[in-house]
């Protein structure tokens, strides 16, 4: 089996960043970004996907969160999209629901190289520390953008803490699904051939 890993390195004026992913990982995460809940739930991500990730972002962060956040998701997406490479004899697709306390998130997803967002819900409070809650909609949104993924999400609840949780621990497991190799596929799960 190839190995199914990336380094993706970004530097703006805004800023700079440094990612390494391994898709077959077993959920090991070193994760700074200057926004500790954000690194709690990128962390969260690397447990519950069984990815091994390694980030480290300075930004611009007496601005706000905003710049980290999204830009955090562009290098993450990137590594995905390098990382699977043609795709070639993956599951594909997967959905997940996953609760946390009062909080529920549901989320669909196709590997498909074809970005596509879409978003239900909305959070109960509007920050959470020093994370702004519609960041955890505007990173999901950047990652599916930039890691070629079609992605569905809903959630609902009573905590934002537990709402946004919720939601990146369902991504984390539906991109675990999504990715894993079904042994009795050969070549790219599409019609077409190809989903490059």
């Amino acid at each position: 089996m190839t190995e199914r890993t990336a380094t993706v390195t970004r530097e703006t004026a805004e800023t700079t960043i440094d990612c390494t992913l391994a898709v077959d990982g077993s959920g090991d995460a070193a994760v700074d970004t200057g926004i500790g809940f954000f690194d709690h739930m990128l962390t969260a991500l690397a447990k519950h996907g069984l990815f091994d990730l390694e980030i480290d972002c300075d930004g611009d962060l007496a601005v706000d969160d905003h710049h980290t956040v999204e830009d955090v998701a562009i290098v993450l997406g990137t590594a995905f999209d390098d990382a699977l490479g043609d795709r070639s004899g993956i599951v594909r697709f997967a959905d997940r629901r996953v609760p946390l306390d009062e909080a529920v998130a549901s989320v669909v997803v196709d590997v498909s190289a074809r970005p596509r967002f879409y978003f239900e819900g909305e959070f109960s409070q509007d920050r959470v520390g020093e994370f702004t809650s519609d960041m955890a909609r505007h990173f999901a949104e950047s990652l599916a953008t930039n890691a070629g993924l079609t992605l569905h999400l809903e959630v609902d609840g009573e905590n934002a803490h537990h709402e946004i949780e919720a939601l990146f621990k369902a991504t984390a497991r539906a991109l675990d699904d999504a990715t894993r190799f079904d042994e009795r596929r050969e070549g790219t799960p599409s019609t077409k051939g190809t989903l490059e």
